[in-house]
């Protein structure tokens, strides 16, 4: 009896593990999104191992180009943005990415392309709105940027606009 108690438990331990299958590519993406501020060499590695696992994974590179953005190793994010769109190209998100490690270049009309594209995808995308009227305002395009920025605040974030308004970019 004694043996057939051991076999059953060493069977339902091996069957319990091997129902643990490993992560997915997609798990460790979705981990290492949570880390992205708190411990972005985690998260690095977690994507990493996510793009070893699964290299067609479009949202491990526009996350992975997220944290090399915010380490300032800007070409290595946008590198990481133009594989997330050769693997989708509808990708809004990954063009409004891209945008943002343009402005930080100073390449605004470059972001400005970017964000025109992610708003074609996406036409209630109120963050690539923001954006974008952000990089017209650095342009010098005040009135492009204040109309984008006031379409940002209808789809519900004003704050770039009243930021605007109070320094004189926009009308009150």
């Amino acid at each position: 009896m004694k043996k057939i108690i051991l076999c059953a438990f060493f069977l339902i331990s091996f069957l319990f593990a091997c129902s643990e299958k490993s992560e997915t590519a997609l798990d460790l993406v979705n981990k290492a999104e949570k880390l992205i501020q708190s411990d972005p060499n985690k998260a690095m590695e977690y994507l990493n191992k996510a793009i070893e696992l699964q290299p067609n994974e479009a949202k491990a590179y526009n996350i992975r180009g997220i944290v090399q953005g915010q380490r300032g190793k800007y070409q290595q994010a946008i590198e990481d943005y133009n594989k997330t769109i050769r693997l989708q190209p509808e990708y809004a998100d990954a063009y409004n990415n891209r945008g943002v490690v343009y402005i930080g270049l100073r390449k605004y009309q470059l972001a400005v392309d970017d964000y025109n594209q992610a708003i074609n995808l996406r036409p209630d995308y109120t963050e690539a709105y923001n954006n974008r009227g952000f990089a017209y305002l650095k342009q010098g395009k005040k009135d492009l940027g204040c109309r984008d920025l006031q379409k940002s605040c209808e789809l519900g974030n004003c704050n770039l606009l009243e930021s605007a308004k109070s320094k004189g970019y926009c009308p009150l």
